[in-house]
């Protein structure tokens, strides 16, 4: 029994010992399991990354670039050449297997890809060729131009180059034949020196001869905007004019309107090219805009001799403005389209066109100063010359109120300073001080009128103008009221300086003359409120006008008459003329406008 127990309690012990053993080897197995499916994964992965199946070779050497097939090969392709230039820093023996392959696949993928872009950039060269059809086309297939770029630098290069070079080409071609043919739609008759605000319109004499000026026949729009602003509002991005249409239907245009056409193409075409260098040929910044010179620095030089040509020959500093404005405008539609491209431009444009427009500006405001007022007709009506300013400063002032200038500011005020200075000169030849004053406001009432028509109401010339006309108005109404009531106004001046001093007493001496005003006031003011109707209407071409000074006149009067009433003594007051018999009688010459 003692025996046996003893074999139980050895077999005991194995079996324990033998579990423990087990227990280890199985910890030590799942370890190792652990351990192989980590390196499986692992490996499976860097063999996939490695081997060249023949679904790769098939579709780089077979498939057509333009198949999806090769485009997702040439992927795949580039994401192995990547790999196995990663391995060979680390020296992976692997790598040697496929090296040999992966070259081969790469020159040939080079050689297909190379072929097809230099097809597609010389398609720009076919004459007639929309050329946004192969930029789009290329823009699909951009890829071709990254993988190239990350392995084979010399071939991009070469593709750039040849894309740069066509193109450059292609713009200059483009914009030179497109510029002469605008050019050929100008007006044939331009404004010249001849052409500025002070000159007469008369005839001149040289010699013994008179010479009569040959009239501009659209003269007219080089002092006056008219429809010519429609460039920087409903034409600013209007369809380009086509040439040859607008030749056949002998269509003209002002010069701003053939450069906002020519601008507009510019941006178009600029703004889409800088865009697709960005996209295809992955460039920014600085290098986007080295490569964007190169392509249109060319065609950019060729638009600024030809404004430069235009510019030094213009006397038509409306025109200019509005290139002025117009470039304005479309240097912020390109900022919109994230375009800086143009601003270098945009900057060299201005300069060229700044110092001739304050130059022209300045001979205006000097036309002014020289003219001599007696060689004019000496009219009562609106001058020439102050519509002329009107009309130009209203067309400035109307241009400027989106984009602000300080010289512009400064020059409209030395031109106003002298079309006032001409006003009054023009107003001295006229021998009566009531006549100087129609002629000075019927002028300012011109230009208030067409200010007001063509700007901000609140305007600095208007405000200006309006405080004059004003002035003007009060000492016009004055003047016209004497001949017809001098005696009543000079009586109640006088009289109110008495009651002011305190002598009141003293207008009692003068009941004998209050008196004969009272009765001469009585039997005629019917008639002579209608010689004033009369005057006054025929003095002012704007009935508006001179229906309004007509009311101040005889507002004016029936405040004088209250003062009149009440200077004169119980006596002299009795025998006047009933204040409500006038007012009825005023009713009459009310206007409905």
């Amino acid at each position: 029994m003692e025996s046996m127990l003893l074999s139980f309690q050895s077999d005991l012990g194995s079996i324990s010992s033998e579990i423990l053993y087990l227990q280890r080897k199985s910890v030590s197995m799942s370890q190792q399991l652990h351990n192989r499916q980590a390196v499986r994964g692992q490996l499976s992965q860097f063999i996939d990354d490695m081997a060249v199946s023949d679904a790769l070779i098939s579709g780089i050497l077979d498939a057509a670039v333009t198949e999806k097939e090769f485009l997702v090969q040439l992927e795949i392709l580039n994401h192995k050449i990547n790999f196995v230039k990663e391995q060979s820093f680390k020296e992976t023996k692997a790598c040697h297997d496929v090296k040999d392959i992966l070259e081969k696949l790469k020159i040939k993928a080079f050689t297909k890809i190379r072929a097809y872009l230099l097809e597609q950039i010389y398609r720009f060269r076919k004459p007639m060729t929309n050329y946004q059809v192969p930029q789009n086309t290329m823009l699909k297939y951009k890829f071709f131009y990254e993988f190239i770029l990350s392995n084979e630098r010399s071939v991009a290069q070469e593709v750039c180059h040849e894309y740069v070079d066509t193109m450059s080409k292609m713009y200059y071609s483009y914009f030179k034949s497109y510029s002469s043919r605008l050019a050929k739609l100008r007006y044939e008759e331009a404004a010249t020196k001849d052409d500025l605000m002070g000159i007469e319109d008369m005839g001149a004499f040289r010699g013994s001869v008179l010479f009569y000026k040959t009239p501009l026949k659209h003269k007219s729009t080089v002092f006056t905007i008219g429809s010519r602003g429609d460039v920087l509002s409903a034409q600013l991005e209007a369809p380009v004019i086509v040439p040859h249409a607008a030749h056949k239907s002998e269509q003209r245009f002002p010069y701003e309107a053939l450069f906002r056409s020519e601008q507009y193409c510019l941006v178009d075409n600029a703004c889409r090219e800088y865009l697709f260098l960005a996209e295809f040929f992955i460039v920014q910044g600085p290098q986007a805009l080295e490569l964007f010179n190169q392509i249109l620095g060319k065609t950019l030089n060729l638009l600024v001799k030809n404004l430069e040509t235009f510019v030094q020959d213009c006397y038509d500093a409306i025109a200019l403005f509005l290139c002025i404005h117009l470039i304005l405008r479309y240097q912020l539609m390109c900022h919109k389209r994230a375009v800086p491209a143009l601003d270098r431009f945009w900057d060299t444009l201005q300069a060229v066109i700044w110092p001739r427009f304050e130059y022209i500006f300045r001979l205006n405001i000097q036309s002014i100063k020289d003219c001599d007022p007696t060689k004019f007709n000496k009219e009562l009506g609106p001058h020439y010359i102050t519509r002329r300013y009107a009309e130009f400063s209203a067309a400035l002032v109307g241009i400027s109120e989106s984009f602000p200038s300080e010289l512009v500011n400064r020059l409209l005020a030395e031109l106003q300073e002298e079309v006032e200075c001409f006003i009054l000169r023009m107003a001295a030849i006229f021998p009566g001080r009531k006549e100087q004053l129609i002629f000075v406001i019927n002028n300012y009432d011109m230009v208030l009128g067409v200010l007001m028509e063509r700007t901000r109401d609140n305007s600095k010339e208007a405000e200006s103008f309006r405080e004059q006309f004003n002035t003007r108005s009060a000492e016009y109404v004055e003047e016209i009221l004497s001949p017809h009531f001098g005696g009543i106004l000079q009586f109640v001046k006088e009289g109110e300086v008495l009651v002011d001093k305190g002598q009141a007493d003293e207008l009692k001496n003068h009941e004998k003359k209050a008196l004969a005003l009272v009765q001469s006031f009585s039997a005629g003011w019917k008639r002579s409120l209608e010689e004033l109707n009369r005057e006054i209407l025929s003095s002012f071409p704007n009935l508006v006008t001179g229906s309004s000074l007509l009311q101040l006149a005889l507002t004016q009067l029936v405040q004088y008459y209250h003062r009149f009433q009440k200077l004169l003594t119980p006596n002299a007051r009795a025998q006047l003329t009933n204040i409500h018999h006038i007012k009825v009688e005023l009713k009459k010459y009310k206007t409905n406008f």
